[in-house]
């Protein structure tokens, strides 16, 4: 388990998360990311603030579209690796996603790029999000979806995916997970509870998505076969109005 003093674990895994997606997450380059930019538009000449940022990797590409970043994350490797990685575009603030040292009103677009599910209080985190927004301005989130309720596949004993079983949905709780040598604590939340939290800040829902490949190029390949049978991660765009 995490140590008391590093409850989530991510502390400890951040050097490694780097290394992760130095050597490149699919979910994210060749499943998220078009749909990302596509959902939060014209950014050119935007002030944009990316929660939980990282090590700064999609705040860069905003940031190359035009847009003013600021990059928030609670953990001082990546914004250290985040401030590294800049080339000098976008501000860098280490800060909780659940209190925000930011004015209201401020920006016209903030992302959240798979974060929800790392924040226990996501509630909080949610109403500071549309704090932060203009009036008018948007809130792009992706986040994991039913699979966190879900220990995996069940396979047949040749091993192909038979079906992935889920329980214990309705039940908010954390789930500590293994992953590349470290423990961390990700966060399952019934989608029930996630949109009520958009609604109780106020926010309008303009799209929501379950992205899956645009194309079949990728179909053959059992490394990509989870996305074509089930969506891993929901992405929505919320408006303040």
């Amino acid at each position: 388990m995490p140590d008391e003093n590093d409850p989530s674990g991510w502390q400890a895994f951040a050097s490694e998360y780097i290394r992760f997606v130095d050597e490149g997450d699919s979910s994210r380059t060749m499943l998220l990311d078009d749909v990302m930019l596509e959902e939060c538009g014209n950014v050119d000449g935007q002030l944009v603030l990316d929660i939980g940022a990282g090590e700064g990797r999609f705040s860069r590409m905003l940031a190359a579209r035009g847009a003013r970043t600021i990059a928030l994350d609670l953990y001082w490797p990546m914004v250290e690796a985040a401030i590294h990685r800049s080339a000098g575009q976008g501000a860098f603030v280490r800060s909780p996603a659940t209190v925000l040292p930011i004015a209201s009103s401020t920006f016209d677009t903030v992302v959240s790029y798979v974060v929800w599910v790392d924040v226990p209080d996501f509630r909080s985190a949610i109403a500071e999000a549309a704090r932060v927004l203009k009036p008018g301005g948007n809130l792009v989130a992706a986040n994991l979806g039913f699979i966190t309720a879900s220990p995996g596949w069940e396979r047949s004993p040749d091993g192909r995916r038979l079906f992935r079983p889920v329980d214990q949905y309705v039940d908010e709780r954390p789930i500590t997970l293994s992953w590349r040598g470290h423990q961390v604590v990700n966060w399952h939340r019934p989608l029930s509870a996630y949109m009520q939290a958009y609604l109780s800040a106020n926010l309008i829902l303009r799209r929501f998505l379950e992205p899956v490949p645009p194309n079949d190029t990728l179909r053959a390949s059992p490394r990509f076969e989870d996305w074509y049978r089930i969506p891993e991660f929901t992405v929505m765009r919320w408006n303040k109005p």
